[in-house]
C-alpha cells in the first residue's frame, strides 16, 4: 500500500475533494499501474451499477481476475460481498478517515472518468496463456 498521508492531511485534502478520482484511490493501494487500472475497472463497475454480481462483468478480462480486485475491495473495506453481490461498504478504518471521506466523495461524485487515460501505461487487454495444456488437449482428456 502506498498510502501518503500528508496527501490527506485536512487542507490538501479539501482541494481533493473538489475534484475526487479513482486514481488517487487506486494509487494508495497499487504501485503497478495495471493493477490500478483494473481495480480502478472494478470500483468503477461497483459505483455504475450499485449492486455488482461477478456475471454482469465485461467479458475483457477473465472472471477470476474480476474476483481478485472485487475481493481485494472486500478485504480493505471499501467494499461488501452479499447474497453474490458486490456494493460499496460504510465500514471503514479509523486510520483512513480522511481517505475514506476522499472515497465517499468520488462515489457521490457525477465525474466520468476516462481510464484509459488515466492509466496510459497500464496492460488494457488479456494477457496471452503461457504455458499448460493446450484448449484442444483438454477437451480430448
Amino acid at each position: 500500500m502506498r498510502f501518503k498521508y500528508w496527501e490527506f492531511e485536512d487542507e490538501p485534502l479539501k482541494e481533493k475533494l473538489k475534484n475526487p478520482s479513482i486514481k488517487e484511490i487506486a494509487s494508495v493501494f497499487f504501485g503497478n499501474e495495471t493493477k490500478a487500472y483494473r481495480f480502478a475497472r472494478a470500483m468503477n463497475l461497483v459505483k455504475e451499477k450499485k449492486r455488482l454480481q461477478l456475471k454482469d462483468c465485461p467479458k475483457d478480462l477473465p472472471l477470476s481476475t474480476w474476483k481478485r480486485y472485487l475481493d481485494y475491495g472486500v478485504r480493505i473495506g471499501l467494499l461488501k460481498h452479499e447474497d453474490n453481490a458486490y456494493e460499496f461498504s460504510e465500514r471503514f478504518l479509523r486510520a483512513f478517515n480522511n481517505f475514506t471521506r476522499y472515497i465517499k466523495a468520488w462515489i457521490e461524485s457525477r465525474n466520468v472518468e476516462d481510464l484509459t487515460l488515466l492509466f496510459p501505461n497500464a496492460k488494457k487487454e488479456k494477457q496471452t496463456k503461457r504455458g499448460g495444456k493446450k484448449s484442444s488437449e483438454v477437451s480430448n482428456v
